[in-house]
């Protein structure tokens, strides 16, 4: 115990964690800086932050009968270190990382410590050249995104080297080789990609003037991966390529992009040799006190990885992006939707406005109305040439998927399969100049067997019943947040949370104090409650307190009390957090 005490006190007194752009840029640290001049030449900053994560685990057998999530070590201890170095065009940065050892609910790659992020980065006369790790995004993501989500355990970076150009003005070019990370290794295969995007209004002095706003993009994307496989000729090579634009015009704004990737078996899709193609398409207007939303997606066969056997949130090339809103609410956010990246349809719309101040609806300080819809269902698949194995015991075929091309798909038909579907009302009301109020409603309907368990189209297409033996959890959930300001500086936030299933873990309910003296101090307790669990032994609470501390640039954060088991997700990507009884000590800090 004392050994790991003494690398949790280093951890927290030497480890620097990056804050990333995400526009996918090298990351950037905020705070003050220093100036160092003699040391570093004329004149040079040193910026840097910290983070460290303590957690000290009790054993709780109410929430984890038989152990099986409660650590070997009750105290470990997650630290990130960042120093970015810069002197005119010049910059380089270095992070180093941590784990004493792995904290519950991140990937259990991340154990020892070491430097996995360092780079050099120099910029002159439009050229930007960095060498070692970097962030980098083309258009939406479906083609290329190297960036890091702490709270996952994501971090694909890419270590190599990467040039951006602006040769004439209105064009930007980018182009990336390199390898990603893989916790404290790299992936086995190699990234290669460019990207080219266009601005006309830039470009052309006919249309600087102009209303309409163009752009417009091209990107490519290869891996090369080398394939000894015994039985499969796999694609050594696998390239993808898209194209997109941007219109825009006052409060109107239209963006579309198309992807297409060649063949690449691999774990995600059973290592049939399909190609992939992906689409997204939004279209948004607003004005004053109005917006409206809506977006399509369709992804087929449109996992990419730099490793083809790998799992989980592991060497992903791309990103796709999700279209369905991002829920902050506890007892709501217990269901949320994972994108598909072997092949989905999705659609969402949403629609804002505001009644005007003293108007009926309004009232006398403005009331805000948000009504947000969303589905996704699996393509409309037709299985083909699959490869006969053997037979059941009842003489029928057994077959296999991989090393064919799997499946046919329609275009634009949803499939039988609905994945999820999410249907939410938000009001917001300032009631008085002390009182706000914002009170929401939820409608989910939930594949958990195929967003939780992993369970294929093709397993439930092929099992007795077909589509319609899908079982899908029906939730309803509300929310009352109400937010009291006692006295300047002073305020009392209040949340209270019901949600209602007859399936899953069933009925929940949930309350939350939070008291805050700005800018200094919080102090905050909630407590959830599972009364509604069909096991009797399981219809636990789950109280945690906490306490916040802010000096300066430093701020701690003490936490106390029980995590429930859930999926935890950012941005359509998830992964699963157990159940944990315990003490979290959070420090933070930049200069």
């Amino acid at each position: 115990m004392k050994h790991y005490v003494l690398a949790g006190l280093f951890t927290c007194s030497a480890v620097f964690t990056f804050a990333q752009n995400p526009a996918g840029t090298s990351p950037e640290i905020s705070g003050g800086g220093s100036t160092n001049k003699g040391l570093f030449g004329e004149a040079g900053e040193i910026h840097g932050n910290f983070q460290s994560d303590f957690q000290l685990y009790f054993r709780d057998p109410e929430i984890d009968p038989s152990g099986e999530f409660f650590p070997d070590e009750r105290f470990l201890a997650a630290g990130f270190t960042n120093l970015v170095y810069t002197n005119g065009n010049f910059e380089a940065g270095l992070r180093y990382e941590n784990y004493q050892n792995n904290l519950l609910g991140l990937p259990e790659g991340f154990r020892g410590q070491g430097i996995p992020f360092r780079y050099a980065r120099f910029k002159k006369d439009g050229l930007d050249i960095t060498v070692g790790n970097y962030y980098e995004q083309f258009g939406s993501g479906m083609l290329l995104r190297a960036f890091e989500e702490r709270g996952l355990g994501l971090d694909n970076a890419l270590d190599g080297v990467r040039l951006r150009y602006s040769p004439v003005k209105g064009l930007y070019l980018k182009g990336v080789v390199g390898r990603q990370r893989l916790y404290f290794e790299t992936a086995e295969g190699i990234v290669r990609g460019a990207d080219a995007e266009f601005n006309w209004n830039e470009a052309f002095n006919g249309l600087s003037q102009s209303s309409w706003l163009i752009t417009t993009g091209a990107s490519f994307v290869s891996k090369f991966e080398q394939a000894n496989d015994p039985f499969l000729n796999l694609p050594e090579n696998v390239g993808a390529y898209g194209g997109r634009f941007l219109l825009q015009n006052g409060g109107f704004a239209w963006s579309t992009e198309g992807v297409y990737k060649i063949n690449d078996p691999s774990a995600d899709n059973n290592y049939i040799f399909k190609s992939g193609n992906g689409l997204l398409s939004t279209l948004t207007y607003s004005r004053p006190r109005l917006g409206v939303m809506v977006a399509f997606k369709r992804l087929d066969d449109m996992s990419f990885r730099s490793q083809r056997d790998a799992g989980l949130i592991d060497a992903q090339i791309n990103f796709l992006p999700p279209t369905t809103k991002l829920h902050t609410y506890t007892l709501p956010a217990l269901y949320p939707y994972a994108v598909q990246p072997t092949g989905e349809i999705a659609r969402q719309a949403e629609f804002t406005y505001t009644f005007k101040k003293k108007s009926l609806l309004g009232g006398r300080y403005g009331t805000t109305l948000a009504i947000n819809f969303s589905d996704a269902y699996s393509l409309d698949k037709t299985l083909v040439d699959e490869r006969v194995i053997g037979e059941d015991a009842d003489g029928n075929p057994i077959t296999r998927p991989d090393g064919t091309k799997g499946y046919t798909a329609d275009f634009f038909t949803p499939g039988p399969i609905k994945y999820f579907q999410d249907f939410n009302v938000e009001i917001k009301k300032t009631i008085s100049r002390k009182w706000k109020a914002t009170l929401s409603y939820f409608n989910f309907e939930y594949n958990q067997e195929v967003l939780e368990r992993g369970v294929t189209d093709r397993e439930i297409l092929l099992r007795e019943g077909g589509a319609e033996s899908q079982q899908l959890v029906y939730i309803n959930a509300a929310v009352v947040e109400l937010l009291y300001k006692i006295k300047p500086r002073h305020s009392l936030r209040m949340e209270f949370q019901g949600m209602f299933t007859q399936q899953d873990r069933g009925d929940w309910a949930m309350a939350l104090f939070e008291y805050s003296v700005s800018p200094k101090w919080f102090f905050a307790i909630q407590n959830s409650y599972n009364y509604g669990n069909p096991d009797p032994s399981r219809r636990s609470v789950y109280p945690l307190g906490s306490v916040g501390f802010t000096l300066k640039t430093t701020r701690f954060q003490l936490n106390y009390g029980r995590q429930m088991e859930g999926i935890f997700c950012v941005g359509g990507i998830c992964r699963v957090v157990p159940p944990s009884n315990g003490i979290t000590l959070t420090v933070t800090s930049n200069f």
